[in-house]
This record gives C-alpha cells, structure tokens and sequence, in this order.
C-alpha cells in the first residue's frame, strides 16, 4: 500500500472515503496495521450497494454533510450518521469494484448524505478536490488528542487513550510476582524513588535488562460468582539494569534506574521483563453472539469511572470476547413504589442502556475496556452486553 494519500479527484463517490473503523490505530512505534477486509463485511456491504441504509438507523440529526479534520476520529465521524459508530459495513456499499480497501479516510474530504426513497447512502462531494464544500457542513470539535496515521489516514479512536494501557495492564492466572525480582533498597534510603533515580534488585533478571515495575498484586474477583479470575499488577514504570551484582561472601543487589514512572517506585516493588509492544490494530465490532457480564474493578484507585477511563471486566478468550469488541453498559434499575391502587406495592424498575465499553485487550478470563461513552458513573457490578 502506497504511503501516499489517494488524490480524492480520482475517488468514486463513496465508500473510499468512508473506511469507518476497520483500522483503529498505527501502535505506540508508529507502525500501521490494516484488517482485511472479510467475507462477512464484504457481503453486508454488496446488500448495503443494492439497498443503502435505512434512515431509521440513521443518527438523530445526521448532518447533510462533514468535511474530515485533522483532529477527527472515524468513530466520531460515524457516530454523525450511524446509531451505532461500529456499525461500518452499513455505510461502506458504494463502488466496490473500485473502492478494494475501506480502511482509509483522510482530511479535506468531504461527506455527503444523500437520503432519497427512506433509504440513506454516502458519498464523497464532488467539489472535494477543489475546496469547494456544502454550506451546510458540519465539523467537529475534538475534545481530546488525536494523530493522523504515517499515510495521512485519521485512527478511529486516540491512540493516546488507550496506548499507555496496551501493555501496563496486565492480569496474571496466578500471583508469579511473588517470585519475581525485588526492589530490596534505595539510593541513599529514600523513600520512593523517581525517573532516573537508583534503585537496588535482587533476584533472578534471566539475562534481561529493561524491565516493568509493578506493585502488589490485587486480586481480581467476579462480581456475581465471587470466584478468582486472576491477579492484577498494578503498573508503577521502567526500570533498566545499570550493574549486575558481584556478591562477595554478602548478598549484594543489582544496580538499576528508573526510566519512567507513572507512580513512584519504593522497596517490595516487584520487576518482570519489558513485554514486546503491542502493535495490532483493532477493528470495533459487535460480538457475534449473546454476551453478558459485568465489570469486575475501575483501572486504578477510583472507586467510579467515567468516559475515557478504563474498567475490568469478568469475561476473556474463553467467553468469547476479542479485542475490538463493542459492549453496551447498563445501569440497574431503582426500585419505586406504586401508590396507584389502594395498597402501594414495591416494584423494580428495569435496567436502562447507560453508555458502550471498548475492549482494547483480552486475557484468559478478564479484559480490559475503554469506556466510550457512560450517561453514569461506571462502578465495580455493573452490567454489560452485546450493544
């Protein structure tokens, strides 16, 4: 694939501009990686090309026109027209014999509705290439960072949102911390100790030399079951080894420093090897059966969460759940009282959708998640299902 962005002069109306979130992101080094494009979106996308969409799956207020800004992300942008932003194949239906890859959206182009016989298609404008754009064009007004791709492409949700939890969030099968290598002192017997400060290890290194810092463990339990799904360590920083240790009748320690931190490190901190970045892309998508859970603890040390925060959740691989997965959130039913007839009655009011979970990474029986959207504060029980 050309690193080049396509001239939008030789694009056919449509779906080559409306790559809604197949590629959520070039990873933490920058490099890009594309999903295909499989056989199940193709077909959804051929019926879309016969049929279009109908506007009753339309967003309320779907503008008649958006012109891509750097700032965008895809799921932005198709939250403008679609109810569900990961619903991409439904809009993607035009020019397939032109348009092979619909990965790929780039600023400066601009989106048109056309909506005729209660059926709604996209399309590219065709003064794009020239400047020339609606009067009714909407714009967006990005409220939280966001990168263009090495090819000039928008992602489809910040990077920077998840990037530092792709590989600090980590939950073990079994508490194999506990053996692991030790801060066992300070430089000087400091307290806590701070990027590029010296820290003293003993244990096993195993011949690595750049290293992960992580508090004690917590265990992580499912809300309704109550049985252990796994350990997680809480992420401290890096740490890389400066001096290996020469014992001389005594116990002498490793020499390391501290080479980020997002809490500072202290004596007990436990160290394991740097894992290799993470660097595949995600592609957003509904679960293609039934799922249900619910969320296990709020990432951190806040007892709520909200938009853009990250949550836990008691399912994984072998429930099913993949990365890219769209949940809905719920929020539990009040009860209330019925004082409509002669004797009040306690019921149970029913639960309501109240936002959507991103699951951005998977383990055996717990994932992590990035709230998308919540309408209330997010807590440990919480439900949550396919969207």
């Amino acid at each position: 694939m050309s690193s080049r962005p396509p001239r939008p002069a030789r694009l056919r109306p449509m779906a080559c501009a409306w790559g809604l979130l197949p590629l959520l992101w070039a990873a933490a080094a920058g490099v890009q990686a594309l999903e295909p494009v499989t056989p199940a979106w193709r077909a959804t996308a051929q019926q879309v090309a016969e049929a279009g969409v109908p506007l009753s799956e339309l967003a309320a207020n779907a503008p008649d026109s958006h012109t891509v800004q750097r700032g965008d992300t895809l799921w932005g942008v198709s939250s403008l027209f679609l109810k569900g932003p990961w619903r991409w194949p439904e809009l993607w239906g035009m020019n397939l014999d032109q348009i092979r890859n619909p990965h790929l959206i780039y600023p400066g182009q601009v989106l048109v509705l056309d909506k005729s016989n209660g059926r709604a298609r996209l399309r590219l404008a065709r003064g794009a290439a020239d400047g020339q754009m609606p009067s009714n064009t909407v714009k967006l007004s990005p409220t939280v960072r966001s990168q263009l791709l090495d090819n000039g492409a928008i992602a489809s949700i910040p990077l920077h949102l998840i990037g530092p939890f792709l590989n600090e969030a980590v939950v073990l099968s079994d508490d194999a911390l506990a053996t692991a290598p030790r801060i066992v002192a300070t430089q000087e017997g400091r307290v806590m100790v701070s990027r590029g400060e010296t820290a003293y290890v003993r244990g096993d290194l195993a011949g690595a030399r750049s290293f992960a810092v992580y508090r004690q463990t917590k265990p992580l339990s499912d809300p309704e079951t109550r049985e252990l799904l796994g350990f997680e360590a809480g992420y401290v920083g890096t740490a890389d080894l400066l001096r290996t240790a020469v014992e001389q009748g005594v116990p002498v320690p490793a020499t390391f420093t501290m080479t980020s931190v997002r809490q500072e490190a202290g004596v007990g901190d436990r160290l394991a090897p740097v894992p290799p970045h993470d660097l595949q892309a995600y592609v957003p998508h509904a679960p293609g059966q039934p799922v249900a859970g619910r969320v296990v603890s709020i990432y951190g040390e806040a007892l709520s969460a909200g938009q853009n925060q990250i949550v836990a959740i008691n399912r994984g691989t072998r429930d099913g759940i993949e990365r890219g997965h769209v949940l809905a959130l719920w929020r539990a039913g009040t009860t209330a009282v019925d004082r409509t007839q002669d004797k009040p009655l306690l019921m149970q009011l029913p639960d309501e959708r109240s936002g959507l979970l991103f699951v951005f990474r998977v383990f055996d029986r717990v994932s992590y998640a990035l709230i998308v959207s919540a309408l209330d504060p997010v807590k440990p029980g919480d439900r949550f299902t396919q969207p």
